[in-house]
């Protein structure tokens, strides 16, 4: 059943995707809680969203990987509920994982996973309780494959695909939809080069949010990305690493 959500809190929702996001949502009449590091780009948007759209818009600065600006969040979600979570916000330290530093790739899991299984489980009671309710997390086409040169960011996008379909499992028949958003390449800024392999950010967006709204369990945006899942899943492990790990020597090469 298609659910349409009155209220969200989008994480990371200062730029790119998680812009859109809270555009796309604010467009549909949304009120919306928007959390990121930078107040002054949370303010920006929230203006404009208030001028625009005529919704209430709650700014919440916050870096995620505090523990106690975490915590203020999760206080948020259970104290005043909201019928969407996007867990949007995510880091990436790319390069060998050798060579990275290493507080760098543990604030990268802090991020990416800690903070998304924290705010969805500070979320998911009330929505059970209430019988409705939606979670989309976002995920990448990284997590199907090895990802040399992003070992930790790859890792972190396999946990949320599949931390996200078990409880998707867990929650579907109470009503409660729980998505994994999983695009390829994006352009998180307008000027970005055009590509046949890139996607535009309001294109992920709002598939993730027709998706979630559809009690979909998985979404992959974009139609050559569509196709190439089925193929991750089906090449032997071996073949499909040569091949990840020779695109990411020729792309290391070229710099």
């Amino acid at each position: 059943m298609r659910q349409a959500y009155r209220t969200a809190l989008v994480t990371g929702a200062s730029s790119g995707i998680g812009e859109s996001f809270a555009r796309l949502l604010a467009g549909r009449g949304t009120d919306l809680v928007i959390v990121a590091r930078r107040t002054d780009l949370l303010d920006r948007l929230a203006r404009d969203l208030v001028e625009r759209y005529r919704v209430a818009v709650e700014v919440i600065a916050a870096d995620l990987t505090d523990p106690v600006q975490r915590g203020a969040v999760e206080r948020r979600l259970r104290a005043e509920p909201v019928e969407l979570l996007v867990n949007n916000a995510g880091y990436g330290a790319f390069g060998p994982f050798a060579e990275l530093p290493l507080g760098d790739q543990l604030t990268e899991i802090e991020l990416n996973v800690t903070a998304l299984v924290r705010l969805t489980h500070a979320v998911l009671p009330g929505m059970i309780a209430r019988g409705r309710g939606g979670v989309l997390n976002v995920a990448s086409m990284s997590g199907f494959a090895p990802s040399p040169g992003s070992a930790t960011y790859g890792a972190t996008k396999a946990y949320v695909a599949s931390f996200s379909e078990s409880v998707h499992a867990e929650v579907a028949a109470k009503g409660v939809h729980v998505t994994t958003l999983c695009p390829g390449f994006t352009r998180t800024e307008d000027d970005a080069p055009a590509n046949l392999l890139w996607l535009r950010r309001e294109e992920v967006a709002r598939a993730g949010l027709d998706a979630v709204s559809l009690g979909r369990a998985l979404c992959v945006p974009g139609a050559q990305y569509r196709a190439a899942l089925p193929a991750l899943k089906l090449v032997p492990r071996p073949l499909l690493r040569a091949a990840v790990n020779r695109m990411w020597q020729q792309a290391s090469d070229s710099r």
